[in-house]
């Protein structure tokens, strides 16, 4: 039992990076595909402002799985982490990349050193989402064994593994701009509120095709878990479609408001869809699942009672930061972004008129220390509590 709702708070903390983590990443691609220097300053300033207050604490989530993941279930942290080393290290390098990138072009005062960073930032966002999607491919397939004892090339190159790799791009793309949308919409600008919904409605359409053509790879490469997903997982199977279309009839009829939310539930569902297909198996094609992959009964309930205390402790503070990123009061300061959106030949002015703040991707703020180390504290205490 104890085991099981371990199983729930990995997945719930799974879609929390999903959804909020994932629309950073689809901000890189918008970013990319922006265009010009001069033609994409307006997105690229929208993006950079949405992104940069809540950067650090998105990817608390990210932190939060790896610990409850080779914490609480051993045995299958490490054939993934064994299997699936190149996509996992890669998915690793995009972050890290993509984070400097980031910081670096708000820095940088030569254009072309500008462009470079930005490029960084922007293929490295398209990379991590891509692995990602992989190594979740390659898992559902069947393709990492229990005992495994090296990495596998083939496990995460599959048709369904690259499928997979390409539904998680599309996925935070159609996040982002829908995000981007209620952004827009909320300060009024009518002009990026109409870019972004076509961005939104392309993407939604290619990441439906792709949820359909994974489900007709998995028909072939993985049938147990295309039966459970066309059986047990259906309602949330169905659910995340009707998200994915009222998301459309919304941004047809231009009505944005609580169009993040849908979309958000849309891709909930999809991650909840292929937790309830997997469980209570946590390596499919293994007889490794929740109860025998898991660490003893005293590790599960510590973990059960530090989680519920994080939600207490952070929850509030993730719903004031988020609140004062609604209401614009995040990243006045910030010069990068505003100066990309500031007309040619006033930007070096603006720039200079505005006192610079740090980068939040430079060295870690209070907050993203005080969450990487309590995650290496509760790792270290429940292990401790494992030993004795």
């Amino acid at each position: 039992m104890a085991a099981d709702v371990v199983g729930g708070i990995l997945l719930a903390g799974i879609t929390l990076y999903a959804v909020l983590g994932g629309a950073d990443f689809g901000g890189g691609l918008w970013d990319l595909l922006a265009g010009t220097t001069a033609r994409g300053r307006a997105p690229r300033a929208l993006i950079d402002e949405s992104i940069t207050p809540v950067w650090e604490a998105n990817h608390v989530w990210l932190i939060f799985d790896l610990v409850i993941f080779w914490t609480a279930f051993p045995y299958a942290f490490a054939p993934v982490m064994t299997t699936l080393a190149l996509p996992l290290w890669l998915a690793l390098a995009g972050i890290v990349l993509r984070g400097a990138g980031f910081a670096f072009r708000k820095e940088l005062s030569r254009l072309s050193l500008q462009r470079a960073a930005g490029a960084a930032f922007a293929f490295s966002s398209l990379l991590t989402p891509f692995f990602m999607g992989t190594v979740i491919g390659a898992i559902a397939t069947g393709a990492v064994p229990a005992n495994a004892s090296q990495a596998s090339l083939a496990a995460w190159t599959s048709p369904t593994a690259l499928l997979a790799g390409f539904l998680f791009v599309a996925a935070c793309g159609y996040l982002a701009a829908v995000y981007l949308v209620g952004e827009a919409h909320n300060r009024g600008d009518r002009h990026l509120q109409a870019y972004f919904t076509r961005r939104a409605q392309a993407a939604a359409i290619v990441a439906g095709a792709l949820s359909l053509a994974i489900l007709a790879a998995l028909n072939t490469s993985s049938p147990a878990l295309y039966a459970r997903l066309t059986g047990r997982s259906l309602p949330l199977v169905v659910l995340a479609g009707a998200c994915g279309l009222a998301v459309l009839a919304l941004l047809a009829v231009g009505r944005p408001k609580g169009i993040r939310v849908v979309a958000a539930l849309g891709v909930a569902a999809v991650v909840w869809g292929w937790g309830v297909a997997r469980y209570p198996v946590l390596l499919p094609g293994t007889t490794v699942t929740l109860a025998n992959a898991g660490a003893p009964q005293a590790t599960m309930v510590a973990i059960i009672a530090v989680s519920v205390a994080a939600v207490l402790l952070v929850g509030p503070s993730f719903a004031l930061l988020f609140g004062l990123q609604s209401h614009r009061l995040l990243g006045a300061g910030e010069p990068g972004a505003l100066a990309a959106a500031a007309p040619a030949g006033h930007s070096g002015q603006a720039a200079a008129a505005r006192p610079r703040q740090p980068s939040p991707n430079g060295p870690p703020g209070p907050a993203a220390r005080a969450a990487t180390l309590g995650m290496i504290a509760i790792a270290a205490i429940i292990r401790r509590r494992r030993h004795h």
